[in-house]
């Protein structure tokens, strides 16, 4: 598939501080990128580069083809970004902010007003539409920045943490919006704390910690790379096994216990499996729950970004 993004060593430098240091990835045509780190990783450096907010200091990047620098208006062109906190004009009505985006990329008036009336209806705000921004929650703040972007007609979507801090409605259904216009060929690039949401959403992800790019793939190829991440998860009825038991069982490299949860790190699930249940039919223990896990993308996350951490988490 056509790269539709592309970044060749780029790097933004602050005085002294280097925040993003020679990142490199292509984003494809049609596909749902993640952007994931911890705070002060990058992620917006990055982003706000991309979309032309600030210049890089090293290294190309290019939308489309165009180059940032070289072609800023071309590159631009055809994108559209959704930040954060929804920067949509207070004092404007629902629909005169949509109809204002609109008009300043050129959408012909028929064309705009049917398009902002399919996608204020999809958002659930064409009741609203004469409502002023202000008066609006902070989910429906963000839908209606959803709809002044989409109205444009872009063929990349920026979206910098789509749902943080939504409720749950307003984060459902700009989750399957954008999934349902990227199965009709829009390309994602999307930052998000979220694994859960990375992990059902994207096709790929890119981790970036201290400013590099320590990981990149689909969720589930980096998932089953982290083999000794494996694990078997068991739960008893009534008193367990100690610690120092579970431990000793063969291929064993790890115990975690939370809320009354075991989990059994290992590079051989099937044989812990077999143990456990020999162990507890030895101590006649009652299993309650017992199956084999895959690490998570938040277990991915952890390893790349503060594995010491991970550590004291188990």
């Amino acid at each position: 598939m056509e790269t539709i993004i592309k970044a060749d060593k780029l790097t933004r430098r602050f005085g002294s501080l280097t925040a993003v240091d020679q990142v490199e990835f292509g984003v494809r045509q049609g596909e749902i990128f993640g952007f994931l780190g911890p705070n002060g990783a990058g992620k917006t450096t990055t982003v706000r580069m991309l979309t032309g907010v600030i210049d890089p200091t090293g290294g190309t990047a290019a939308i489309h083809g165009h180059d940032i620098q070289k072609d800023p208006l071309l590159s631009r062109a055809h994108i559209a970004v959704v930040p954060e906190e929804a920067n949509v004009y207070l004092d404007f009505s629902v629909w005169q902010n949509v109809m204002l985006m609109a008009d300043l990329y050129g959408i012909k008036r028929q064309q705009s007003i049917r398009k902002a009336e399919r996608l204020l209806e999809s958002m659930g705000l064409m009741e609203r539409k004469e409502h002023k921004a202000r008066t609006l929650s902070k989910g429906l703040r963000q839908r209606l920045m959803l709809c002044t972007a989409l109205v444009t007609n872009p063929k990349v979507l920026f979206l910098d943490e789509p749902t943080s801090g939504l409720d749950v409605a307003s984060a459902r259904l700009i989750r399957k919006t954008v999934s349902d216009l990227n199965q009709n060929g829009l390309t994602v690039f999307m930052t998000t704390h979220n694994m859960s949401e990375a992990g059902s959403m994207c096709s790929r992800v890119a981790i970036i910690n201290k400013g590099r790019i320590v990981a990149i793939d689909s969720p589930e190829k980096l998932r089953s790379a982290m083999s000794s991440r494996q694990y078997v998860k068991v739960r008893f009825a009534g008193d367990s096994p100690g610690n120092n038991e579970l431990a000793s069982l063969q291929d064993v490299s790890q115990v975690g216990v939370d809320n009354g949860i075991v989990r059994l790190y290992t590079r051989s699930p099937g044989q812990v499996l077999t143990q456990v249940v020999r162990l507890a039919d030895q101590k006649e223990l009652e299993i309650m729950d017992l199956k084999n896990c895959k690490p998570s993308l938040e277990d991915v996350f952890l390893h790349f970004t503060d594995p010491d951490r991970e550590k004291d988490r188990k």
